[in-house]
């Protein structure tokens, strides 16, 4: 089954310095029908202004993935991290009993636009860790690419979480295809372009719900960016 969720029935908050877009309920947008997909909770797409961003803050429980798409995001936390997250890499902080972090873009004349995604973990109570890896633009073009599962499989990063994160650009011919266990959910978030996905035309913004497929084929692509997630039901 494939439910399409079309990019402006996204929850939208401006708070000047932030504008964000959230695909599930998250802080002032509440819809019940979208509280979260799997064991997806949060995607908010945000987008900074030069010299603003996020104070210090704590989570638990909850692994959390940037992913950067212009910009670059400044990253410090309680476990001693201080880094710049540019756009290629992908970052996972495991919250587990407790971690503060900011996040600021430091630029005098540029926007940092990033994804921030949550994903519910299925271990609580662990030790917060930090985890940023670089993937160049040459491996997910045409393709598929693994950037975080449960055992860093293919260099990617580890998530204490039962899902699977593929990172893709896809242009003109070139196309892609991902097995999936029927008994589980996926979730197809179209960051950039157009792109098809099993018959479905998705633009930017849009996403993919799925549950019973066994199979997932993307293309008739557009200078598609796109983001597959493979989640426990």
């Amino acid at each position: 089954m494939l439910t399409l969720r079309k990019s402006q029935d996204r929850g939208h908050a401006d708070h000047g310095w932030l504008k964000s877009h959230h695909s599930f309920s998250f802080a002032g947008y509440m819809d019940p029908k979208h509280m979260g997909w799997g064991n997806l909770r949060v995607i908010n797409e945000d987008t900074i202004t030069p010299g603003a961003g996020f104070g210090t803050h704590g989570h638990r429980d909850m692994e959390i993935i940037s992913y950067v798409l212009q910009g670059e995001l400044a990253h410090r936390d309680t476990m001693g991290n201080v880094k710049g997250i540019p756009p290629g890499d992908v970052q996972r902080m495991s919250a587990g009993r407790g971690v503060q972090h900011s996040e600021f873009n430091h630029a005098d004349d540029q926007t940092t636009h990033f994804l921030q995604i949550w994903i519910e973990p299925n271990v609580k109570g662990i030790a917060p860790s930090y985890e940023q890896k670089t993937f160049a633009e040459s491996e997910k073009r045409g393709e598929l690419r693994l950037v975080a599962s449960p055992d860093g499989a293919q260099g990617s990063v580890t998530i204490h979480a039962d899902a699977h994160l593929y990172a893709g650009l896809l242009d003109g011919t070139e196309s892609a295809t991902l097995a999936l266990n029927p008994a589980r959910k996926s979730y197809v978030h179209l960051i950039s372009g157009a792109l098809e996905v099993n018959g479905v035309a998705l633009s930017t913004g849009d996403a993919l719900l799925i549950e019973n497929e066994a199979l997932l084929t993307l293309g008739k692509a557009a200078n598609a960016e796109v983001l597959v997630f493979d989640l426990a039901a």
